[in-house]
């Protein structure tokens, strides 16, 4: 059994909770630009001064709508400045934040609100509220919903009807929350089974937030600025926007990924935060366009410069050979490939799912260091993190302030620390499951190096066991084949099967491109082209070069190439792009049958 403890920041006080910076901004540092909204197309400032105004009069608005201290309040949009709005409101009228994916079914929508028996809810648009409105009905303990655009929007609405509660009467609710309350339930996405509420407290957010600003204090403070567009509803977005909040950076929000690039380039953040996939399609596109251009032998070599320029950086061995062709390249690849994040960003952050070496080098090797993370709803986000003065690429780093790392006998990751979580909402017999002794049985196996530095190597669950007896641990392999633009999503299969299979999905985005490469007609679809030998060899291809990194009892021997993609709406990938496994199995039983037919015969 190995551990690490890293030490503890500034203790969270008894009587502090999320609400407060909110006020210490405005009355310390009203004219700092908190906030940059987007509204016709233009990027607006608000201040710290003007936030807090705002802030007050939704909150006051809550309480004369009847909400009470504790009493749970849902929260659903797209990612936008009135979400993070909401979210400060409901924390300064003593309510709690319950976060629900605006992509969310009307019985996920029912589940979530029925289990945390929510008060009241915020949803963002007429569809959102159609949804609420199947369900409404079996909601016996929701007594207001406001919705966030429309002829009344909510703002207006709560600013309306909270006109009488005074100013006094709302900070003395406020006050009256300690670090110990609850802040906010926020439900799993769900892999396996009905999602479960994470109870995080005041305390457990405030770790968070004092445990990021330690680990990025070249990221935070004002002068600098983060984007987010990942969803507000999953715990890494949220906990990141909070953190810049209270370090005073300027926060945007943008709530559609396919504007990402125009609105990188308008905001032009100093840094971003993102899940794996969102890196990998700023690559492929990125090498996409130059081979499209006849630039492909220029982006090929400094690709390959970028990766051996950071790999020497760990070294601390770069030649002057290496540094001039670094400087050449510089000028004439990392440049723009900077300049599709804005111009001004100077690092990024990762969570969510492994980033790969590759890629890692890749963007720090181009002067945007990705510093990957890893935790879970369960650790209020980040518990390890890279940073710029402790990074190893191909680890989550070390365990943030206050935070201990332990590996069990069997390989499990355990948790430890003021950012873990207290207990799950409604679920004795889940609680008493995930944790003992105060260490979070985080369901992850990992390795812990002698500087403490984390490496996730699989799920406990998602180990295959071969019929040979041999363990695979698929996240892996997936990793590489989805290093591949063409490849989108990749499950590994063979639990209690003679070898190692795939079903592989193409990516729609990267599709016509290759179809135009290979000769295909235009109209040709996906379905269309499963049996056709160039598509195959391309996927043999990424599965050739994913085998180098296993044995050969590990390595993939057959695939089948899906006439779809995976999808949320199909219930196989949560929101944040994992994959459901039970659920992709059901859906594909006979195609992942198909692979092992021939070893039946």
């Amino acid at each position: 059994m190995r551990e690490y403890s890293a030490p503890a920041n500034r203790p969270v006080a008894d009587d502090e909770n999320a609400s407060d910076v909110v006020w210490a901004n405005a009355e310390r540092f009203g004219d700092t630009v908190s906030f940059r909204r987007q509204i016709d197309g233009s990027w607006r400032d608000v201040t710290a001064r003007e936030f807090a105004a705002e802030v007050l009069a939704v909150a006051k608005g809550l309480v004369a709508a009847g909400i009470e201290k504790g009493d749970r309040v849902g929260l659903m949009s797209k990612t936008r400045y009135e979400w993070t709005l909401f979210d400060f409101a409901i924390f300064a009228a003593g309510a709690v934040s319950v976060p629900i994916y605006e992509t969310s079914s009307a019985e996920q929508v029912h589940w979530i609100l029925s289990d945390a028996d929510a008060k009241a809810v915020l949803v963002e648009t007429a569809e959102h509220t159609a949804t609420l409105d199947e369900v409404r009905g079996r909601l016996t303990g929701l007594a207001s919903a406001w919705q966030i655009e429309g002829e009344q929007p909510a703002v207006e609405a709560l600013r309306a009807l909270g006109a009488e509660v005074t100013d006094d009467g709302l900070h003395a609710r406020r006050r009256a929350v300690k670090a110990d309350d609850l802040a906010t339930i926020v439900y799993t996405s769900g892999t396996t089974g009905r999602p479960k509420g994470v109870m995080l407290t005041h305390r457990n957010l405030l770790e968070e937030v004092r445990a990021d600003i330690g680990a990025f204090p070249q990221l935070m403070g004002s002068g600098n600025s983060l984007l987010v567009f990942l969803p507000l509803a999953h715990i890494l977005a949220r906990a990141i926007a909070l953190t810049a909040f209270t370090s005073r950076a300027t926060l945007g929000h943008t709530p559609d990924i396919k504007n990402l690039v125009a609105d990188l380039g308008t905001f032009r953040p100093t840094f971003v935060v993102a899940v794996p996939r969102v890196f990998e399609k700023v690559y492929n596109g990125a090498k996409l366009k130059a081979h499209s251009e006849g630039k492909g032998k220029i982006f090929d070599a400094a690709e390959a410069t970028a990766v051996e320029y950071s790999k020497a950086t760990d070294t601390g061995n770069i030649g002057l050979g290496l540094r001039l062709k670094h400087l050449l390249f510089d000028k004439l690849v990392y440049t723009k490939l900077r300049a599709a994040l804005g111009g001004r960003c100077v690092a990024a952050v990762s969570g969510g799912a492994p980033l790969g070496a590759r890629l890692a080098h890749f963007f720090r090797g181009i002067g945007v260091p990705v510093f990957e993370g890893y935790g879970l709803t369960e650790t209020s986000a980040a518990a390890n993190v890279n940073t710029q003065d402790a990074f190893k690429v191909g680890t989550v780093g070390r365990p943030v302030a206050g935070t201990s790392v332990r590996i069990a006998d069997d390989g499990e990751v355990l948790l430890k620390g003021g950012v873990v979580f207290g207990a799950y909402w409604n679920n004795e017999q889940a609680t008493a499951e995930s944790l003992e002794d105060g260490w979070f049985h985080t369901g992850d196996l990992g390795e812990l190096d002698d500087e403490g530095f984390l490496k996730i190597t699989g799920r406990k669950k998602e180990i295959i066991v071969t019929a040979g007896g041999k363990n695979v641990a698929p996240s892996g392999l997936e990793d590489a084949l989805k290093a591949n633009p063409v490849i989108s999503q990749a499950m590994v299969v063979g639990d209690q099967r003679p070898f190692i299979g795939l079903l592989v999905t193409i990516d729609e985005e990267f599709f016509p491109t290759w179809k135009a490469q290979n000769g295909k007609p235009e109209g040709a679809t996906v379905a269309d082209l499963v049996d056709d030998a160039d598509l195959r060899a391309t996927v043999q291809s990424a599965v050739d070069e994913a085998n180098k990194h296993v044995s050969q009892a590990e390595s993939i021997k057959r695939f089948t190439i899906l006439p779809s993609d995976f999808t949320e709406a199909g219930g196989e990938i949560t929101p944040s792009l994992k994959l459901k496994r039970n659920v992709v199995s059901k859906n594909y039983a006979t195609a992942i049958d198909s692979l092992y037919v021939k070893e039946r015969q």
